[in-house]
């Protein structure tokens, strides 16, 4: 015949109980600390949108808000070859939301636009002239040395015209997308591009970009 197991005891139960609770407490403690680890490591990855990001190019400190950053890798702080922007502005038909990439580099690297109008533009222009954005002209470049497909626009009144060139799009259904360098501050350029529907708003595309690229320090 078996013999009975032994009854246990009252102190016996709350030994397990509490060896028990024990061990549950310690599993949710370590799931919580490899819960907090990968938040970390998500933030690390992934930093604060919102947060300044500070660079230093051509002599000028920028404090640039990391969401206008356009690679992960522009999020990392200190000194600069160049700075990729991309912005949001109103300055497509009827102020409609356009994005324009920005380029920040030093002067020495670029030369503006409205000096290459006269220097390299002018001695590839074609004969015929093109029909556009009211106050600019359109000239075509000759097909030669790598022109091919590419329009120059210019204001010919300002003494410092608005100037900017324009490359075909290569696949149907795509915009021609444009190209224009400034001069900021003191040893920064600027090179936009944009779409070419932005030309409409020629007049006010330096203004706007002009007080948004101010607020981070680079005019």
């Amino acid at each position: 015949m078996t013999a009975p197991a032994p009854a246990r005891s009252a102190n016996d139960s709350g030994h397990s109980i509490a060896f028990n609770l024990g061990a549950i407490a310690l599993i949710v403690a370590v799931a919580g600390l490899g819960f907090a680890y990968a938040i970390d490591a998500a933030g690390r990855a992934h930093p604060d949108a919102s947060a300044p990001v500070t660079r230093t190019l051509g002599g000028k400190q920028l404090t640039i808000p990391a969401s206008w950053l356009r690679e992960d890798a522009e999020r990392s702080e200190g000194f600069a070859k160049q700075v990729e922007i991309g912005l949001i502005l109103p300055l497509g038909p009827e102020a409609a939301p356009r994005e324009i990439d920005v380029t920040l580099l030093p002067r020495s690297r670029v030369r503006p636009s409205s000096s290459l109008l006269d220097g390299v533009y002018l001695h590839q222009f074609m004969p015929e002239q093109l029909t556009g954005p009211p106050g600019l002209i359109g000239k075509p470049l000759v097909a030669t040395e790598g022109y091919a497909n590419e329009t120059v626009w210019y204001d010919a009144i300002n003494a410092s015209p608005f100037v900017t060139k324009c490359i075909a799009p290569v696949a149907d259904g795509q915009s021609s997308r444009c190209i224009r360098t400034v001069y900021l501050g003191p040893g920064i350029a600027a090179v936009y591009s944009f779409d070419e529907d932005v030309l409409g708003n020629w007049r006010q595309f330096d203004a706007t970009l002009g007080a948004t690229l101010r607020q981070i320090g680079a005019l």
